[in-house]
């Protein structure tokens, strides 16, 4: 049982992560690793500076707590500091994967279905084929000196395929991944995949360096969501406001930044890649709109960020792992549907471009999308293939270009990869929303 020091701050956060990568290459296995470590970050937090501490060795969690604690004033209204405040005291259990732990597959069985999915690489038209599958296991537990005490768990498992297609006009290197929060899910998905991979090699084969330009986009729920997360996502994370005086004016709560149509929201809520029901501070989390009907309403915030800004907490403050403190990330980040169909924005964008997935993005006050395919649109319709090598734009403009949203929206879930910011990378994430129209983005 840990003890707490007298009047200061402290909280544990401890966790235990089992992973697993398979890697096929030509059909050859070159990787078959399962790892399991786990570990702990301390903090201790003294009203005037925080104390940090990492570690390998859980069962020494009350050493390092007080070695952190002996470097810190004692501080008898720590309890009354605005960052102190803000801190949550919930006590909770949010066990989801007891049932389908993935620690208790066989790594025979792993393999085995990554075996089956290995014949939709052997078609013709294919080099250099990479077949993976990963998995991670988390489970974690925060107490704090308020008496916060949480015990949650997260899973992910996916199939990755990785191929260049050959004779292409232009060199073609794409993968197609699925993503599962079981192992089951991952079971059955051949025949989709396979489509997929046929329609890589059509593109591949057909498309021709599109001409450079402004284009009206429509963009796919996945490329929309990419979007949102590198165009706004990062920008909302506060702690790029703190002091400048320059970034609060410019977004400063209540201004419009876009469509009145555009609403964009961030929760640790929804089942997936960004699914986090209480972050690394024990904050519950909950949904923020970040833009609502196009004007600004809120921001991400930790205890520390929403202090700063006397703003209320998110539940956004996240760590990579037990080896890095808690920063201001996003969860899930999506737009929110309207009222247009698919077909209708296709129709409003006659000779723009469709967009329907991505190889990458970045962004702050221009972003950037590299398409993984592109398409005109003709007669209403996605029609010729066209090398696009990135679309790009202004956020402060083309937030105010989006003129259509379908009301169909999807969350889209990464398990390879995921968010960078500072030293923290992947962070897991996810993004999505609507079919979205966007005017005038530059395409080269």
């Amino acid at each position: 049982m840990l003890k707490f020091p007298k009047d200061l701050y402290s909280d544990v956060r401890v966790e235990d992560v089992a992973e697993t990568t398979l890697v096929l290459e030509d059909g050859e296995l070159k990787q078959c690793t399962e790892s399991r470590r786990r570990g702990a970050f301390v903090r201790v937090y003294d009203g005037k500076r925080w104390y940090n501490s990492a570690t390998t060795e859980p069962d020494r969690l009350q050493q390092e707590l007080d070695a952190l604690a002996a470097m810190a004033e004692p501080n008898p209204a720590i309890g009354d500091d605005p960052v102190v405040r803000r801190f949550e005291v919930n006590r909770d259990c949010v066990l989801r994967w007891q049932a389908g732990d993935l620690r208790a597959v066989p790594v025979e069985q792993k393999l085995a279905l990554l075996r089956s999915y290995q014949p939709l690489l052997e078609r013709s038209g294919l080099a250099a084929t990479r077949a993976r599958y990963l998995d991670v296991h988390v489970d974690k537990t925060f107490r704090s000196s308020l008496g916060a005490d949480i015990r949650q768990d997260y899973q992910h498992c996916g199939i990755a395929l990785g191929y260049t297609v050959t004779g292409a006009n232009a060199p073609f290197t794409n993968g197609r991944q699925r993503y599962a929060s079981d192992f089951t899910g991952l079971q059955g998905c051949q025949e989709g995949l396979r489509a997929a991979i046929a329609e890589d090699v059509n593109y591949a084969m057909h498309a021709v360096p599109v001409e450079p330009g402004e284009y009206t986009c429509v963009l796919s729920p996945t490329v929309a969501g990419v979007f949102a997360h590198e165009s706004f996502g990062h920008k909302s994370e506060s702690d790029f406001m703190l002091g400048s005086e320059t970034m609060r004016r410019e977004w400063e709560l209540g201004k419009r930044v876009g469509w009145e149509g555009l609403s964009i929201l961030d929760s640790g809520v929804p089942n997936g890649s960004g699914y986090c029901p209480y972050d690394d501070e024990g904050t519950r989390a909950r949904d923020t709109y970040l833009v609502k009907n196009g004007v600004l309403t809120g921001r991400l915030h930790s205890a520390a960020t929403a202090a700063a800004l006397d703003e209320a907490v998110t539940g956004n403050a996240r760590a990579i792992s037990f080896e890095f403190e808690p920063i201001v990330r996003m969860t899930s980040t999506w737009i929110a549907g309207g009222t247009d169909t698919f077909e209708s924005l296709l129709r409003g964008a006659e000779g723009g471009l469709y967009i329907p997935d991505f190889f990458h993005g970045s962004g702050m006050s221009t972003f950037t999308i590299a398409p993984a395919r592109a398409y005109r649109i003709r007669g209403g319709k996605p029609a010729e293939p066209v090398l696009v090598s990135v679309i790009s734009g202004n956020v402060m403009q083309t937030l105010h270009q989006i003129d259509g949203a379908t009301a169909e929206t999807e969350l889209h879930s990464l398990f390879t990869g995921g968010c960078g910011k500072m030293e923290q990378w992947p962070l897991r994430v996810a993004f999505g929303g609507p079919y979205l129209r966007v005017r005038g983005l530059k395409a080269q």
